[in-house]
């Protein structure tokens, strides 16, 4: 039996290429990893143009400016937004001016329209004097030409996909997604739209790893659903392999008389880099590499227990096959005790917020490696290394947010 951390390592050791990129379109781009630095090709805004809609003038002209001495200046030009302005403001006069239009030469300011008397007429009345340079959007101020916008290794949001936009990007390079196949086992299993007999369990691995890869930016490829059956399971594990990146099997990785996992995986080459991890749940874990390539992971079939050994491990190796790491945890203060244990790195999962300007954590009640309710709600997954007792309130907890989670 090894450590978290040694099952880190030779996870880590065991990967020994990062994906191919490939030139993706921008609509395909969101949850992809980007496989290179991205720089601004021109800078933002392009040229100094108009905060808002108003009146491009020249301060000195309005300086003074106010509801009972307001300044009247001639409206020489209208300058919409992509048009340009081909006539210098002159003192006493001004350019009407919209959002986004660009800032005619001889004005150093834009009055807003509501400090105006309107847009009507060729002469307008100001009321009131910003300051000078008022609610102008100068070339460059909030991105250099050649600056980088985001670097290798970044998780595309909708907020990249803008910024791409924003900078004419139709596609870019992305790490290609890893394809994910999953394996759950178990007579006892049914699905959703199965009447469930007296002694069934609805399937929750399956549709819960799923959920799990997608969340990763991974992509499933084949799913198995499968009783203990050692051929059936063989053959399915057989086609998985061919077909993957990283297989995810739950259930039949013990040592029970219908736990056939361990050997079907041998018989088709697997090499087994280590099984049983010392932690608490999940610990008969698996972790394996094929001949022909795909990293192979067979969690524990309770529940919680293949949670939270795909969040800790496969997230971790989906990260890498992606170009970059793996999730970054970091310390919160516990609000309860935590029920550490004496021989056994700990999981449990959380809720995480701020308070005070601290990071603090409640632990779930529900430890049991059966208990789904755990997770639900939660939004990170806290640990402790093995101790005797429990860890008191006010401790310092390791803590990942999940893939979901939000911080409150």
């Amino acid at each position: 039996m090894i450590t978290v951390q040694e099952a880190h390592t030779l996870i880590r050791e065991s990967i020994k290429i990062t994906s191919p990129s490939c030139r993706t379109p921008l609509d395909q781009l969101p949850g992809r990893i980007i496989a290179e630095d991205i720089h601004a090709g021109f800078p933002m805004p392009r040229f100094t143009n108009a905060a808002m809609d108003g009146f491009a003038v020249r301060f000195d002209d309005i300086s003074a400016s106010s509801h009972s001495s307001p300044s009247s200046l001639k409206v020489t030009q209208e300058i919409p937004a992509g048009a340009s302005s081909t006539i210098a403001v002159a003192s006493g006069c001004c350019a009407r001016i919209m959002t986004g239009a660009p800032m005619p030469c001889g004005a150093d300011t834009v009055v807003q329209f509501e400090d105006t008397s309107g847009f009507d007429g060729d002469v307008v009345d100001i009321y009131k004097a910003p300051a000078r340079g008022a609610n102008i959007r100068h070339a460059g101020e909030e991105v250099r030409i050649g600056e980088l916008l985001f670097a290798r290794g970044t998780r595309i949001t909708p907020a990249e996909i803008a910024l791409l936009a924003a900078f004419g990007f139709g596609a870019a390079s992305a790490y290609r997604q890893p394809k994910v196949a999953l394996v759950t086992v178990g007579d006892e299993l049914c699905t959703a739209d199965q009447t469930a007999g007296e002694l069934a369990i609805y399937n929750s691995n399956l549709p819960m790893l799923e959920a799990c890869v997608k969340a990763s930016g991974a992509t499933v490829c084949n799913s198995w659903q499968l009783p203990d059956d050692p051929l059936r399971i063989r053959e399915a594990l057989g086609k998985s392999l061919a077909e993957c990146d990283l297989l995810v099997t739950a259930g039949g990785i013990s040592t029970g008389q219908y736990d056939y996992m361990q050997e079907a995986l041998s018989n088709l080459g697997v090499e087994q880099k280590f099984w049983k991890v010392a932690q608490k749940p999940g610990k008969p874990l698996y972790f394996g590499t094929s001949p022909s390539g795909p990293l192979v992971f067979s969690l524990p079939g309770n529940p919680v227990s293949a949670l939270v050994c795909f969040l800790e491990y496969c997230m971790a190796a989906l990260s890498l096959l992606q170009g970059t790491e793996p999730p970054t945890k970091f310390e919160a203060l516990l609000d309860e005790p935590f029920p550490a244990d004496r021989k056994r790195h700990r999981f449990l999962f959380g809720r995480i917020r701020v308070e005070g300007g601290s990071l603090r954590c409640l632990v779930s009640t529900n430890t049991e490696s059966h208990m789904l309710t755990a997770a639900s709600g939660a939004n990170c997954l806290v640990e402790s290394p093995p101790i005797s007792g429990e860890l008191p309130a006010g401790s310092l907890v390791c803590c990942t947010l999940l893939p979901w989670g939000t911080l409150s």
